[in-house]
C-alpha cells in the first residue's frame, strides 16, 4: 500500500498509538497535550504507518522511518530517540546532515510491569513546591550520571523551571528521611494506558541498601492503580538497575536506541 508523507491529525496520532501503548507512550502523551510537532506516513485508508515527533527530541516509531530524514536534519535535535529498529532506519538516512553523535546507544532494554509487585514499605509520596530545592540538585546529578552533562552549568534556570513544573503536574515522586532522598523517580510520559518513568535515582550515600528497590515496589504499586502499565528503559551496560527492576518482577519487551548529539 503506498503512503504519503503527511503531517496527521491528533486522531490519527491517538489511533496509531493505541496500536503499541508502551513502545509510543511518550508520542501519546506528547499529542494529548497538543504541545508536540509530528509526521507520518499515511496510508491510502488514512492509517499511518510511521510517526515521527519533531522537536528537541526526534522520536521515530513505525515503519520506513527514513522517510523522516529531512524533517528531522531540520529539527537540529539534541537526541534522536526510539524503538530500536525505526531509529536505525532514520539515522541510516539522515546522518550526514545530522552530523557526528557524542554517543550511541544502541541497545536499551524496555522494562514493563503490568501486576503490582510486594509492597516496598517506604515513605514514598508525591514530591510538593516545598521539595523544589532539594530535588533540583539531584535531578541535575541523575542528569549528568545519565547523559554525560551538568544541566545547571548549561541551563540553570531552565531545568530549575522544568523541575517545578514536574512537581506541579503531579510527575515527581521522592522518598526523604533526614533530609536525603532514598529514592527518586519522575514520569516522563503520562497517557490513560501507561506511564514511562525516567531519573530513577538514589543519594549516592545510601545506595546498595536495597533503597532503590523498594522505592520502585512503592512508585509501580502506586501508579499502577491509575494505567495499566509502568515502564522504562535502561542502558544495558547499567547492570545494577536491570537487576532492580527484574528482581520487582518487570518484564523486559523491545529495545530502544538513543543518538546523543549535545
Amino acid at each position: 500500500m503506498r503512503t504519503r508523507l503527511v503531517e496527521p491529525s491528533t486522531d490519527q496520532v491517538l489511533a496509531y498509538c493505541a496500536e503499541e501503548p508502551v513502545e509510543r507512550v511518550f508520542l501519546e502523551d506528547v499529542a494529548r497535550r497538543g504541545t508536540g510537532h509530528f509526521a507520518a506516513l499515511e496510508r491510502e485508508d488514512g492509517s499511518l504507518q510511521a510517526l515521527c515527533h519533531l522537536g528537541t527530541n526526534v522520536v521515530p516509531s513505525g515503519e520506513g522511518c527514513e522517510g523522516f530524514a529531512e524533517l528531522a536534519s531540520r529539527a537540529s535535535p539534541r537526541m534522536l530517540i526510539g524503538e530500536r529498529r525505526a531509529v536505525g532506519d532514520l539515522w541510516s538516512a539522515s546522518r550526514r546532515k545530522l552530523g557526528r553523535a557524542r554517543e550511541d546507544r544502541l541497545r536499551q532494554p524496555v522494562y514493563v510491569s503490568t501486576e503490582p509487585p510486594e509492597p516496598g514499605g517506604t515513605g514514598l509520596r508525591p514530591a510538593t513546591p516545598t521539595d523544589l530545592d532539594l530535588l533540583v540538585p539531584a535531578c541535575a546529578q541523575a542528569h549528568q550520571e545519565e547523559l554525560g552533562v551538568d544541566p545547571l552549568r548549561r541551563d540553570a534556570n531552565g531545568f530549575r523551571w522544568r523541575t517545578r513544573v514536574q512537581i506541579e503536574e503531579g510527575r515527581s515522586w521522592l522518598w526523604v528521611e533526614d533530609g536525603v532522598i532514598l529514592f527518586k523517580a519522575e514520569a516522563s510520559a503520562w497517557t490513560p494506558t501507561a506511564v514511562q518513568l525516567q531519573q530513577v535515582w538514589v543519594d549516592p550515600r545510601v545506595r546498595r541498601r536495597g533503597n532503590a528497590q523498594r522505592g520502585m515496589r512503592d512508585l509501580c504499586r502506586l501508579l499502577l492503580e491509575r494505567v495499566p502499565a509502568v515502564c522504562l528503559f535502561v542502558r544495558a551496560e547499567n547492570a545494577v538497575a536491570i537487576h532492580v527492576y527484574e528482581r520487582i518482577g518487570m518484564r523486559q519487551t523491545i529495545s530502544y536506541r538513543t543518538l546523543v548529539f549535545f
